[in-house]
């Protein structure tokens, strides 16, 4: 994990890539620069949020993770996000948002939604968006324009302190 435990926002990715795996730490390559970038966007950086992932280790080959990967470290990954106790998660990339929210449809349907994270080690259900990964950013720079909106609805939900979940 990196960023501060204590932070309102925690953000969820998929894996480590080799970067990553090197230095410890989650998104701290060309994938980490975009987010860096895109946090700045909505006025956050890495003082203000926390960033861990579904899987701990690199795929063999940089591959998605998979679902029996992400089971193995399901409950270590609920357990951290109960421990950080956020105001609001961001997902971000399809491995994440299946694997935390129980869904199968792709990222590309999941994203700009929001949805209630919920854990029985939690008091109560967590707001959360779903949007794409940078490292999919990087290879389809023409999908920013929708990550960039995610970013927007995640910023007036945390300024506004509203749980988007709710009513309609």
């Amino acid at each position: 994990a990196d960023g501060n435990p204590r932070a309102r926002i925690m953000i969820v990715g998929e894996a480590p890539g080799p970067e990553e795996d090197r230095s410890g730490l989650p998104f701290v390559g060309p994938s980490g620069k975009l987010l860096d970038a895109m946090l700045s966007w909505v006025g956050l950086d890495r003082t203000s949020v926390y960033i861990s992932n579904v899987l701990f280790w690199r795929p063999p080959g940089n591959r998605t993770p998979t679902a029996s990967e992400a089971a193995l470290c399901l409950p270590f990954v609920e357990r951290h996000i109960a421990l950080v106790a956020p105001d609001y998660l961001l997902l971000v990339g399809g491995s994440s948002a299946k694997t935390l929210l129980a869904l199968s449809d792709g990222v590309l349907r999941l994203r700009g939604r929001w949805f209630s994270y919920q854990s029985a080690d939690l008091p109560r259900p967590i707001p959360t968006l779903v949007t794409l990964h940078p490292a999919y950013l990087l290879r389809q720079p023409a999908q920013k324009r929708l990550a960039w909106r995610d970013l927007l609805a995640f910023r007036q939900a945390i300024e506004t302190g509203a749980d988007p979940t709710v009513g309609g």
